[in-house]
């Protein structure tokens, strides 16, 4: 049986990843902060789900908690670098600082951590890894500024460790997601009446839509690797520059 670990699996893309994997027979490692939605994965699909609760901000706790994993789930296969958040909208003179610092700490410092944490293991095993991006690092809308950022350098680190991993075996995919209905804008705003009014209509993808692309992906024939792959709704596509018009002097 193959092992997967996926972060940020409390809830959205992270959770519907660990149904999907444990439903193709892998075991999983789901990883997060809340302990009890956590603890209802285990209860809901039972002994193929290990849950390992900590902040993947803290690099000492992201260590510890692989160190710790039972002997069972050692033998990681595949990496889902799921765990990231959106903070804020506002334009960048008026953004808050300590808002940026958790999107650079939660997207990029954490993901780096535990990718590094994992990359004999998985080079050992000829393993995957895919880490979940966004079309926000490939296109600039205003308040993306800092996660915007921080999802190109996902990208950007993706490509970088194809590089490295040359001649290992080891496969690795961005999957850069355009609307996705989950968590993420309730938590981005504090309010559900914003996230309901932008998803209102708009047929928006689903995190089971994501989980079943990350589950085709992890299933290739290992000789094929996915570098990257863009995904919207059909409903969604492209808007045109913006352009600041002066009246007439």
């Amino acid at each position: 049986m193959k092992t997967a670990i996926v972060t940020g699996a409390t809830s959205g893309i992270g959770q519907a990843t660990v149904r999907a994997l444990v439903g193709a027979g892998w075991q999983v490692i789901a990883t997060g902060r809340r302990a009890e939605r956590l603890e209802r994965l285990v209860e809901e699909l039972g002994s193929q789900v290990y849950a390992a609760v900590f902040d993947i901000r803290d690099a000492e706790a992201t260590r510890g908690a692989i160190d710790a994993l039972p002997e069972a789930f050692r033998g990681i296969d595949l990496l889902v670098n799921n765990a990231g958040l959106a903070l804020g909208t506002a334009p960048a003179q008026s953004a808050d600082l300590d808002q940026w610092r958790t999107m650079i700490d939660t997207n990029v410092t954490a993901l780096v951590t535990i990718t590094r944490t994992l990359l004999p293991t998985l080079v050992e095993r000829r393993g995957a890894i895919v880490n979940i991006a966004s079309v926000a690092g490939t296109y600039p809308y205003a308040g993306g500024n800092v996660y915007g950022g921080t999802k190109a350098f996902v990208q950007q680190f993706t490509l970088g460790l194809r590089s490295d991993l040359h001649g290992t075996g080891v496969r690795v995919t961005s999957i850069d997601p355009g609307m996705v209905e989950t968590e993420f804008t309730v938590i981005r705003t504090g309010n559900q009446t914003a996230s309901d009014t932008l998803y209102e209509g708009a047929h928006p993808m689903t995190a089971e839509d994501i989980a079943g692309t990350i589950l085709w992906i992890a299933t290739l024939p290992p000789h094929l690797n996915v570098n990257r792959l863009e995904i919207m709704p059909v409903s969604q596509s492209f808007a045109g520059f913006q352009v600041a018009r002066e009246g007439p002097e």
